[in-house]
């Protein structure tokens, strides 16, 4: 009996490359899309891409002779992606939901319908890579990098787990983007040359301020400008009396308020920015531009440094929350008091960072050997041992 694998036809290259390199391996291949909006009440655009990307995908089942059905999720993605989100932003946090339309919708609510259609796998057109190791005579999924370092798309899956990854194939893992489109060209797929989505996952194109425009209200507020040589910069270090105390100086944030600085300009939204965001202030006149350092959706104040060296900017550790630390590898969590040595990023394309973990009762510290620019709340952090992530959290 041929295993049997459906995957996530999502009407790009990768996907359909995926389901072909699947079929060449004597796999059984099933090919379903997701439809994951139908919101009218929050356009995105007037032109419908997922109807495209739907046509796209069919005729790529089509090309390669097998069996296609779209499955409608738009319920499951509004209620666990999309409220979600706006929630997060109204509390002034920064939510991923490239993370989270993985963990909630393609290796949960997908892939428990995948396999009520008896799939052994499911598959995805991302670049990482599964690894196997046996421990105890039990088998442990380990989550690899892509080969193609410049696509590596491991971070955006930091939330899987053992039980996921069980069940789950990367067949462009050990691929380059350029040897995936040769592949596309030669088998003479619709999807070939077609760009690379770029927007939320799975809905398409949409910018996001204009999407969260249509759910959070515009509110007029101020941009106030903190100079570098502020004294709240140049605190002494205290004394620490125990290393707990000592990481929660480290993570800790610094606190402004309108009278620290000057007023620069107006906003339409404290909710609408994000930390280290230079785009969208609209503020001119200043020696070097300016840089969201903090945003403050109490009082709707937007706070603001001058370049890139500002050190409203950087901080040296993060704190996750207890039942928001995830790991991959549960084989190598850390207990409280314990410490591990990783290296960590904290956005999709950060270069690796050195850092260490340290595990207390109430959560884990991250800590970096450089400072951070632009640590945001509501965003993961995933940590590796060279080229395997080992687990994630959501900075709290």
């Amino acid at each position: 009996m041929k295993k049997k694998v459906v995957v996530g036809l999502s009407g790009g290259v990768d996907s359909s490359v995926s389901a072909y390199l699947l079929q060449q391996q004597g796999y059984e291949v099933i090919g379903l899309f997701m439809k994951n909006w139908h919101d009218d009440s929050v356009t995105i655009s007037d032109e419908c891409p997922w109807l495209d990307d739907s046509n796209d995908a069919m005729m790529v089942a089509d090309k390669l002779g097998i069996p296609f059905q779209t499955v409608d999720l738009s319920e499951q993605y509004k209620e666990r992606i999309v409220d979600y989100m706006f929630n997060e932003y109204e509390r002034g946090r920064t939510p991923n939901p490239d993370v989270l339309c993985n963990r909630e919708i393609k290796f949960d609510v997908f892939m428990k319908i995948a396999l009520s259609l008896g799939a052994d796998y499911v598959a995805t057109g991302h670049y990482c890579r599964k690894g196997t190791i046996e421990q105890n005579g039990e088998t442990v999924y380990q989550l690899l990098a892509g080969k193609d370092q410049n696509k590596d798309q491991s971070y955006f899956l930091c939330q899987l787990t053992q039980e996921q990854l069980a069940k789950t194939l990367f067949p462009i893992g050990e691929l380059q983007k350029p040897e995936v489109r040769k592949i596309a060209t030669e088998q003479n797929l619709v999807t070939a040359n077609k760009k690379d989505s770029q927007g939320l996952c799975f809905i398409g194109k949409v910018r996001l301020p204009d999407f969260l425009q249509q759910k959070l209200e515009p509110k007029k507020g101020e941009i106030i400008e903190i100079e570098a040589e502020k004294e709240l910069y140049k605190a002494e270090t205290p004394q620490f009396s125990n290393k707990e105390e000592e990481l929660k100086f480290l993570a800790k944030k610094y606190k402004y308020k309108a009278e620290d600085g000057k007023l620069v300009g107006e906003h339409q939204g404290a909710h609408f920015f994000t930390k280290g965001q230079r785009k969208g202030l609209a503020v001119g006149g200043t020696p070097q531009p300016l840089f969201v350092i903090d945003t403050d959706v109490e009082d709707n104040v937007i706070y603001t440094g001058q370049g890139k060296t500002h050190p409203g900017i950087y901080r040296k550790a993060l704190f996750i929350t207890q039942d928001e630390v995830h790991w991959v590898r549960r084989d190598l969590a850390i207990n409280p008091d314990e410490t591990l040595e990783v290296k960590a990023r904290i956005r999709y394309r950060q270069p690796l960072q050195s850092a260490t973990l340290h595990q207390t009762e109430n959560g884990m510290y991250v800590v970096f050997e450089q400072p951070q620019a632009s640590i945001t709340e509501g965003q993961f952090v995933a940590w590796y041992h060279e080229e395997e992530l080992l687990g994630s959290g959501v900075i709290s």
